[in-house]
């Protein structure tokens, strides 16, 4: 009798240290699930950088907004869809790639450089060049380096919000920065 109190004692105690350990946007998805709207709420705020990373480093800037907004429509609507609570961040990017995905397939066009820079106006010339060489780099180092340097994440966020292992994300900022670093003419290290 007292084993199975004993076993009954342990498996509470794990079962309570798995519930800490889970993310918190696991309660988040639940309560937005359940129709808590100010759950969701938190969930945008909390991965809204996230989507604008990763669309900033596909489509024209003027252009982002609007989408960060479909997206995280389109992710409301198919909450119920999410197998994975903890998952959301990677689950919300996907959504965010496709929605870019998308935009090119609906424009049938991709936007030019000079009409980019239209849009860009008030923003200095040097960042418009940056986020454009940017663009032109591997989509692997590319979402990445909007995401640190755009976004301002560690490489710890952005590894738990897309889902890549920690040392993927090291390799493509290493790998994604020295490109950079050589599209626009600096030496390693310094300018």
């Amino acid at each position: 009798m007292l084993e199975v109190e004993t076993g009954t004692l342990l498996f509470a105690e794990r079962a309570t240290e798995a519930a800490e350990a889970q993310p918190p946007e696991v309660a988040l998805v639940e309560a937005a699930r359940a129709g808590d709207r100010a759950a969701f709420e938190r969930l945008y705020h909390s991965f809204a950088p996230l989507v604008h990373g990763v669309l900033l480093a596909r489509v024209p800037y003027g252009e982002v907004s609007d989408l960060v907004q479909d997206v995280f429509l389109t992710a409301f609507r198919k909450l119920c869809a999410l197998r994975d609570p903890a998952r959301f961040g990677p689950w919300v990017a996907i959504i965010a790639r496709n929605r870019a995905a998308d935009f090119y397939r609906r424009a049938r066009q991709t936007e030019e450089l000079h009409d980019e820079l239209a849009q860009g106006a008030g923003r200095p010339a040097e960042a418009v060049e940056a986020l454009e060489i940017i663009r032109s780099l591997p989509e692997a180092y590319r979402e990445t380096l909007v995401l640190r340097l755009v976004e301002g994440m560690t490489g710890p966020e952005i590894a738990e919000r897309t889902g890549l292992r920690p040392a993927s994300v090291r390799v493509n900022l290493h790998r994604g920065m020295k490109l950079l670093r050589q599209r626009l003419g600096l030496r390693p290290g310094g300018v």
